[in-house]
């Protein structure tokens, strides 16, 4: 707990309130960052992931998080799932943030992000288990859903490579990472990532390929903003929630540049899905479940 003026702990919310949708951007943001053992950080806006990225260094897993989309990180809700240290609350401190979120905060930090008007910084103490059963409740009219919450997770050996052409090391990583991400992003959703960050988001379209498009589309405009003369969707692996129903998505995210992608199959058009993926020469793996 603090009396800090612009701060605000998990313990002292007086005079700060929070809105509806700061509680439940700061909920998906930090349930999200507690899927990864590795010093993560994510930055969420209006329930969906805008940046994620990891890293052995704080203030480079910031510096990937923002520059995956640095226009939609401004007021943006940030999860970490370490300590804040001093150099990674002064990268911070650069940009208006509605909401913090992390299991500690250390002295020197603390009094950097005091500084900051308006920002509501939440320490938790410690992270919440993935793997930990618990149900979901959702109001309908007259009545409400109850649904047993996501706890499944994939690992390499569970992986199903149905291409001629298998995924190299760093783009296993890259998709699994990605996966997990994809787990967080309202659907339809299509995640673009590469080297332990996201590249592209797609979230919340009304068809698959609207997904891709948008996740191409913002890649494409994050190498803009940061003044890349590539954009990092080139060698990028692509996370699709659900299976392409047709092959035109696929071939999309090939033209843009992906290399790899997972998806959890299952749907009638599989067989020519991964014939464009062959035809193309790149890598696709099933997950098997959604």
């Amino acid at each position: 707990s603090s009396n800090r003026p612009g701060v605000v702990s998990a313990k002292q919310l007086q005079g700060k309130p929070l809105t509806y949708n700061n509680i439940n951007d700061t909920d998906a943001a930090f349930e999200l960052v507690s899927e990864f053992r590795r010093p993560t950080i994510a930055i969420i806006k209006h329930s969906n992931p805008c940046g994620v990225a990891t890293s052995e260094n704080l203030v480079d897993a910031w510096q990937n998080a923002f520059q995956a989309d640095p226009k939609s990180a401004f007021g943006g809700i940030v999860a970490i799932n370490r300590e804040i240290n001093p150099a990674l609350a002064l990268e911070m401190s650069k940009l208006f943030l509605e909401v913090v979120i992390a299991p500690k905060i250390s002295d020197e930090a603390l009094d950097i992000l005091a500084k900051k008007q308006n920002l509501r910084l939440l320490l938790t103490g410690s992270m919440p288990d993935p793997k930990q059963e618990s149900r979901r409740i959702k109001s309908v009219a007259g009545g409400f859903l109850l649904q047993s919450r996501d706890t499944k997770s994939i690992k390499k050996d569970n992986l199903e490579v149905v291409t001629k052409l298998s995924p190299k090391p760093d783009e296993i990583r890259d998709m699994l990472f990605a996966w997990k991400v994809a787990k967080y992003v309202k659907s339809n959703a299509v995640v673009l990532a590469k080297d332990n960050g996201t590249v592209g988001i797609g979230a919340g379209q009304m068809s698959r390929v609207d997904a891709v498009n948008l996740s191409i589309m913002k890649a494409n405009s994050n190498a803009r903003e940061n003044s890349w003369k590539t954009s990092k969707i080139i060698g990028s692996v692509a996370a699709s929630d659900a299976f392409f129903p047709f092959a035109d998505g696929l071939q999309s995210l090939v033209e843009a540049g992906v290399t790899s992608v997972i998806q959890p199959g299952g749907s009638l058009k599989d067989k020519e899905v991964i014939a464009s993926a062959n035809e193309a020469g790149i890598a696709m793996v099933f997950s098997g479940f959604r």
